[in-house]
């Protein structure tokens, strides 16, 4: 009986080595965890900016930059100046003629065409010819590029038309500076001014009749 028993063991134990012997089960693998999504950040706000205030200086920088020319600049052959055009251009002050804010115009007669000038300043240049003007000042203008140039005795301003703006102000030549010195001393009487009557002028003056004055 024994026999019987020790031999049953012996066959069974292959069977028990076998199977400890046997792959582990695998493990399951586990999914990596997920990462939060980081939030969108909302977007920022732009911070409102108060309109700065620009001095005088930058705006007539900014009114040049808008008008800056780099074509070359020719004399309009449509142009036709009469003669009271070219009296006109011979009373038009050349040279650099200094203006406020540091500022300058420089004027230069045509050497082609009598009666046409080059007008230049910082950043622009304009072709001009003279222009009829009721109020008796002399006026060039260049109609193309929409610019002015008023010349009064005792100043001159260059003014672009199309901006609506002063590119250079209160531009003196000698004569104008001069004339601008003596109307400080002796001021002209305003055109609202009531004109002063001499006493001789008075006295000589009629009398009105009793029937008008009736």
């Amino acid at each position: 009986m024994k026999s019987l028993v020790l031999a049953a063991c012996i066959f069974a134990m292959p069977a028990v080595l076998l199977a400890q012997t046997a792959a582990p089960a695998e493990t399951p693998v586990k999914a990596p965890a997920k990462t939060p999504a980081a939030p969108v950040n909302a977007p920022a706000k732009a911070a409102v900016k108060k309109p700065e205030s620009k001095s005088p200086a930058e705006i007539r920088r900014s009114a040049l930059k808008a008008v800056e020319e780099v074509t070359p600049i020719d004399e309009d052959p449509n142009v036709k100046l009469t003669a009271e055009d070219i009296e006109m251009a011979k009373r038009v002050f050349v040279g650099t003629i200094p203006c406020e804010l540091s500022n300058s115009v420089t004027i230069t007669a045509s050497t082609r065409r009598p009666g046409f000038f080059l007008v230049q300043t910082k950043g622009a240049r304009f072709n001009m010819h003279p222009v009829e003007s009721r109020t008796g000042a002399i006026r060039l203008e260049d109609p193309k590029r929409g610019a002015m140039w008023l010349q009064l005795g005792n100043k001159s301003m260059l003014m672009s038309q199309k901006l609506g703006q002063r590119l250079a102000d209160e531009c003196m030549s000698p004569e104008q500076l001069t004339l601008a010195e003596e109307l400080k001393k002796n001021p002209r009487p305003g055109l609202l001014d009531s004109p002063v009557v001499a006493p001789a002028a008075a006295a000589s003056a009629p009398a009105s009749s009793p029937a008008l004055a009736k």
